[in-house]
């Protein structure tokens, strides 16, 4: 049995947090508690240790051509120090993953792959960059990365940067220095919130310092705002509040981009990309099953895997992620269901155990955004 790897930050996380084993590393499942830490993240700021996931960086003449024939969103829309979020799919139109594409110069792209997939990521784009003038360097154990989320991430990043942060506006970018370390900022995350994402170049696992020091500098800045270390246990339970898929759970080979409502990312005017031609013969027949948000109207937590039948108690889907959310206070899920059953405001049940539980079906993210999240008023 391979012995799970670490991030930068193992020996401060294994110090303070209960730890788990995600995707092969080492991780903080939570700090003070799980609860805790969400509502931080939604009402103040959290910091995040994402080291974990994929990094790759794609340069090249042909770099922009090789990016959009591998994912389904369009690359030349975007300047340097813009990104976009795609999906890559396989000849089928199922989702090899979803991520994030930075473009850094003209030629030269950075891509967040999710932690569970960076060698199966790494390994398709090799595939299929012959043909194409490009270099794939795998970076993700030289770069740390850490998240800043939450209302008050912009004032407490602008304590440690030398830039002005408020002129980064949503999928961009800028190089800054925190504390004295050079980084890369993206005004990016997983929770639904505003706030940052932050890649410390030139932090290797063999010497971590760097990472330790902008770490250590942003909860010290981060008091006053009312910061907490998060783990993934609320990095989960955010993400779904926000209406945000994980992989393995809600998207996967078998999903496509049509029926998991990431259809906005799939650009059909680009003359070629991998799985076109299936999802274009998708979007024409109309998709089977779509994926769809329930709330419980009756006491129950929803987990992944329960079934979800309609008002007449006839099996329509299956939740593929669940959770009580600290912020509504109720269970909530996403899952699968047939097309004419995904209308928001239909009544459904979810099987918790051996009883039927009452939920609404209701439309992403869970939470009003305007009051939370990053479009709040």
């Amino acid at each position: 049995m391979t012995e799970p790897r670490v991030t930068q930050l193992y020996d401060i996380h294994r110090q303070i947090a209960q730890m788990t084993v995600f995707a092969g590393f080492k991780m903080p499942l939570l700090y003070k508690g799980i609860i805790p830490e969400h509502l931080a993240v939604r009402n103040n700021v959290g910091l995040f240790d994402i080291s974990h996931m994929g990094r790759v960086i794609v340069t090249g003449k042909d770099s922009e051509n090789f990016l959009n024939y591998i994912i389904t969103n369009d690359v030349s829309k975007i300047p340097p120090n813009k990104a976009l979020y795609s999906v890559m799919c396989n000849e089928n139109g199922g989702i090899i993953d979803d991520f994030v594409v930075y473009r850094m110069e003209e030629h030269k792209f950075l891509i967040v792959f999710n932690a569970s997939n960076r060698e199966k990521d790494y390994n398709w784009l090799l595939k299929h960059s012959k043909g194409f003038s490009v270099n794939i360097n795998e970076v993700s154990d030289e770069v740390a990365m850490f998240a800043v989320q939450g209302p008050k991430a912009e004032k407490t990043l602008q304590e440690i940067s030398t830039e002005d942060l408020s002129k980064i506006q949503r999928f961009a970018c800028y190089t800054t220095r925190l504390t004295d370390v050079d980084v890369l900022v993206s005004r990016t995350g997983y929770t639904g919130e505003d706030g940052f994402e932050v890649f410390i170049w030139n932090a290797p696992l063999t010497n971590p310092e760097k990472a330790v020091k902008v770490w250590n500098a942003i909860l010290k800045v981060g008091k006053p705002y009312g910061i907490e270390p998060c783990g993934l246990g609320a990095r989960d339970t955010l993400r779904l509040e926000a209406g945000l898929c994980l992989y393995g759970n809600d998207i996967d080979e078998t999903t496509t981009p049509l029926e998991a409502r990431l259809s906005f990312v799939v650009k059909f005017y680009k003359e070629k990309f991998i799985g076109k031609e299936k999802l274009l013969n998708q979007k024409n027949e109309g998709v089977k099953r779509k994926r769809v948000g329930v709330k419980m109207m009756d006491p129950g937590i929803p987990r992944p895997g329960f079934e979800i039948y309609s008002d007449n108690n006839e099996l329509i889907g299956k939740l593929t992620s669940g959770t009580f959310s600290p912020l509504l206070k109720c269970g909530i899920g996403m899952g699968y269901v047939k097309t004419s059953e995904a209308k928001t405001g239909n009544i459904v049940k979810i099987k918790i155990r051996k009883r039927l539980a009452k939920a609404e079906i209701v439309s992403f993210p869970f939470y009003n955004p305007e009051r939370y999240g990053w479009k709040r008023k």
